[in-house]
């Protein structure tokens, strides 16, 4: 059980190439042999890769007792698997189905795939929904750091004065934040670089919308 401790980076990163691979199956069956149903197994499989990652980062947590990078990376990926990266798997499949389907001349998309491409390429489509998206994870993060806020001060006289000052933030440290501890320092810090870099990517659709 050592070894796992201390290889568990090396193992993340053996995981996520197994994951990759089985995806990478997933297509070569469901696009080239014209095997859908069989496909999914990998589908299944790909998601035992997940559940093993979260195993492994609680068996870390277990053994260390605090909540470091590792736990840190293994949570976002996890999380933007059964968030994000459904939504973009589905686009994916699309897209490969209608590359190949061309490739090897045939048709591998329904009348409903050839609506929701049309639909995508309507850049007030895009707009309205990159739109709704922030504004769904603008409400998320703001509850979530108000929650990280109320449980690392005293009132809110001593959250206006942070949101005032914000040489905390230079500082780098848990203890001179608002937060409780470096869990939630380490995550609000990271989810705020991510929320920030999402809001100016989702609303380039709004202000610069494809032509």
């Amino acid at each position: 059980m050592g070894i796992i401790l201390e290889y568990s980076w090396e193992l993340f990163i053996l995981i996520e190439l197994l994951s990759i691979g089985v995806l990478l199956l997933f297509g070569i069956f469901r696009y080239f042999f014209n095997k859908p149903t069989l496909s999914i197994i990998f589908i299944f499989l790909f998601l035992l890769m997940l559940i093993l990652e979260g195993l492994l980062g609680l068996y870390v947590y277990q053994q260390t007792g605090e909540i470091s990078t590792f736990q840190i990376v293994i949570t976002i990926f996890i999380i933007y698997a059964f968030t994000f990266g459904i939504f973009d798997f589905i686009k994916l499949d699309r897209w490969m189905r209608r590359k190949i389907g061309t490739f090897r001349g045939v048709e591998l998309l329904s009348d409903k795939d050839y609506k929701i491409i049309k639909r995508n390429n309507n850049p007030k489509y895009i707009a309205k929904k990159y739109r709704k998206s922030s504004y769904i994870h603008l409400v998320i993060f703001v509850t979530v750091q108000a929650v990280f806020w109320i449980m690392g001060t005293e009132n809110l006289t001593e959250m206006k004065m942070y949101l005032t000052d914000l040489s905390w933030i230079e500082k780098g440290i848990a203890k001179e934040s608002p937060y409780a501890n470096d869990i939630t320092f380490g995550i609000g810090a990271i989810w705020s670089i991510v929320f920030i870099i999402d809001f100016i990517y989702s609303w380039s659709y709004t202000l610069f919308p494809k032509k």
